[in-house]
């Protein structure tokens, strides 16, 4: 899908993104600027978790709150709810909770949990044993700090995890760090917080979906080799999004990986639900 001039209208269609844990909102900029093109108002809460009014608590729903009243802020009434893993769940359960905020909700490899799995996480979060099955046993032990910004780049370019990652992404990833009071690079998101978030992963989404049905359309963009899709399943959220769904080449984090390609997945999933930017 080819972008069209850039819009800044305030009668343009808007996008509420939602980053993924651990990712800033200016990761995804690449993303931004491809939709800005083709029409739309983007906004996006740069940090969750970070704001002490909104606080991490099982099954997020202060985040969730969070989302809501940005949406709200913008005075633009219902808005397309695109999120990224973390971001995903986070809009959904803004469109389940508060219905009149959501024109519609993409979801970008946040594969909705239920049934055994639901529960299987639950019994984990009782016990105290999600931090040990979650990646927060890794995110507790990532490195924060960086004497420049060109050795902070260097490291995350060594990760073969990052390596799959578009350049700019990866240089716009590296922009979001805080700068210590010795100039050193920082992480632009707290490990403690993004562990804190794994650690309270909603297990009711599912639940919540079946009981009160969304009330906009839903669609589901997912990364072909997405372990995050194999460990959770598809069932919950082919029921949620009713058909609207599809894969692109990558991996969980294929809006870093191919963003282009991502953002225009996301173009094509709006078009089916119902959008038409004005034109230009």
């Amino acid at each position: 899908m080819c972008p069209k001039p850039e819009r800044t209208s305030r009668d343009a269609p808007l996008i509420v993104f939602s980053h993924a844990n651990g990712f800033a909102a200016g990761t995804y900029a690449t993303l931004f600027a491809r939709w800005r093109a083709a029409g739309f108002e983007v906004q996006a809460i740069e940090r969750f978790g970070h704001d002490p009014r909104y606080p991490v608590t099982s099954n997020w729903p202060h985040l969730s709150r969070q989302l809501a009243e940005f949406i709200e802020q913008q005075g633009r009434g219902p808005a397309w709810l695109v999120g990224h893993s973390l971001g995903g769940y986070l809009s959904l359960l803004t469109a389940l909770r508060q219905p009149q905020l959501a024109r519609g909700v993409v979801l970008l490899d946040s594969p909705v949990l239920d049934g055994w799995r639901a529960r299987a996480v639950q019994l984990a979060k009782a016990t105290g044993w999600i931090g040990e099955l979650s990646p927060a046993k890794v995110s507790r032990r990532r490195r924060e700090r960086w004497a420049s910004v060109a050795e902070k780049l260097h490291h995350f370019e060594s990760k073969p995890a990052f390596a799959r990652w578009d350049p700019q992404v990866l240089a716009d990833y590296v922009a979001t760090a805080s700068v210590g009071d010795d100039g050193s690079q920082q992480l632009g998101f707290e490990r403690a917080v993004e562990t804190a978030i794994y650690n309270t992963l909603p297990h009711q989404l599912g639940r919540l979906a079946r009981r009160r049905p969304p009330q906009c359309p839903v669609a589901f963009i997912g990364g072909s080799i997405s372990k995050e899709v194999e460990q959770v399943g598809l069932s919950a959220t082919r029921r949620i999004a009713r058909g609207r769904m599809s894969r692109v080449e990558g991996s969980h984090l294929f809006p870093m990986e191919r963003p282009v390609v991502a953002a225009d997945a996301v173009l094509a999933a709006i078009a089916t639900m119902g959008a038409d930017p004005a034109p230009v």
